[in-house]
């Protein structure tokens, strides 16, 4: 075998076929760790640059074309896959201009096929659970893992269970795994305590667990990164600033950046910026004493996607932040939808939390940290659909403590046509 589960504290090794998500000896996280000696003569530029285009399965994935960083030794009659990744990555000088940088490209995750970049991590977390032999997986979920897990059990014939909490829960998401099939219970308690029960669920009933972390989750997610190398033509750029809630995505970069240098696959490493929103912000308060102490916070954001205040993936995030020389960004609910509201204008469009790139990168150049010639790759990590609740509240000037300063109204007509022209002639003008 060239990969192991290996504690990221104690150092302790594990079978790949553990099943297990932290050290039986420290409670410390796992890794998947591959031997990159053994991989640096099977991998290379050209190699994922000849899968590129490719109709086979499972090299069509935007995941698996990188396999021998995902999960070299997974037999591929093994792997479920609906084809994720392949996402676009747009160039927005408008938004660049307005963050006040040289260059922006926005990665859009939403155009994963449930919605989200979870995706890429379902593909490896529900392979894993197949190779492993396992009938029934389950998740706590602010709404998008529930999505993207329900659709790839189902897929692999597996029963898929859901925690929710009861409330603040974007409808276009709870359906998602209703409509898949899962089993979905809501329960009255927010994300960080549905995360300890599914975890008891779990150990009691056999089931495996699909949060983020789980090591093999966090694999999938590191091929936003390859993949957004390979179509800047494995160019670095300066900065890749993401959203930061669960911080399963980030402690994924770094990792994904980590072993592409040490490969030899790029010349240098770039910086990470994860950005939190301030009513969810546990990371940013422990950036800010250094890492000396670190406290769970109660959440409350609009960006329901990172309303998390005990990250579970805090210690790889802040490795992460080591590795990349990285910093840590807060903004406000009225920044992230402002942002969003300008993102969602380009055609684009994102779920709030996806906005958080956005704001956080006009936040950190206008404190000095970004310079105005870089250049930065923003992660938006879900659909504009996820959330339409949020969109539309925005827009017609509803939502909670938010001012639309980019709204775009909805205009009300009787049918009559000198009505609905003279508010197409005002709209015009302005």
């Amino acid at each position: 075998m060239t990969s192991v589960l290996k504690c990221i504290h104690c150092g302790r090794e594990y079978p790949i076929n553990a099943v297990m998500y932290t050290c039986a000896d420290c409670g410390g996280l796992l890794d998947v760790r591959h031997d990159l000696d053994a991989l640096r003569g099977r991998v290379s530029r050209a190699l994922f640059d000849e899968r590129l285009g490719t109709l086979e399965a499972p090299f069509n994935s935007g995941v698996w074309r990188y396999k021998e960083l995902i999960y070299p030794d997974v037999n591929a009659a093994q792997i479920v896959t609906r084809g994720e990744g392949n996402t676009n990555l747009y160039p927005v000088p408008k938004l660049a201009k307005w963050a006040g940088v040289g260059t922006l490209y926005l990665k859009h995750e939403g155009e994963n096929p449930t919605g989200s970049f979870k995706d890429r991590g379902m593909t490896s977390g529900v392979t894993q659970a197949r190779a492993l032999g396992m009938t029934r997986v389950a998740c706590a979920s602010t709404g998008n893992t529930s999505a993207s897990m329900a659709a790839y059990a189902s897929m692999a014939e597996m029963e898929g269970i859901v925690f929710f909490q009861n409330k603040q829960i974007a409808l276009g998401k709870l359906s998602q795994a209703i409509a898949y099939g899962a089993t979905c219970v809501q329960i009255n308690a927010d994300f960080d305590r549905n995360m300890e029960l599914v975890r008891q669920v779990a150990e009691r009933l056999g089931v495996y667990v699909l949060n983020s972390v789980n090591p093999f989750r966090l694999e999938g997610q590191k091929a936003i990164i390859f993949e957004t190398l390979q179509q800047l033509r494995w160019r670095v750029p300066d900065w890749i600033v993401c959203p930061g809630g669960n911080l399963g995505n980030s402690s994924a970069f770094g990792k994904a950046l980590h072993e592409l240098h040490a490969l030899g696959l790029i010349e240098r490493i770039p910086r990470v910026a994860i950005v939190q929103a301030e009513g969810a912000n546990p990371l940013y308060r422990a950036y800010q004493n250094g890492f000396a102490r670190f406290e769970r916070v109660k959440a409350q954001t609009v960006a329901t996607a990172i309303k998390i205040g005990n990250p579970v993936n805090y210690a790889k995030a802040v490795r992460t932040l080591e590795w990349t020389n990285g910093v840590v960004e807060q903004v406000s609910d009225q920044e992230i939808m402002d942002a969003k509201a300008l993102i969602d204008a380009q055609g684009i469009g994102c779920e709030p939390a996806s906005a958080c790139s956005l704001a956080g990168t006009r936040k950190l150049v206008a404190r000095g940290v970004i310079q105005p010639d870089e250049t930065v790759v923003g992660i938006l990590t879900g659909h504009l659909l996820k959330d339409p609740d949020a969109t539309i509240s925005y827009h017609s000037g509803t939502l909670e403590h938010i001012r639309a300063r980019y709204p775009n109204r909805l205009h009300q007509a009787e049918p009559n046509l000198d009505e609905i022209v003279g508010i197409l002639t005002a709209a015009e003008r302005t």
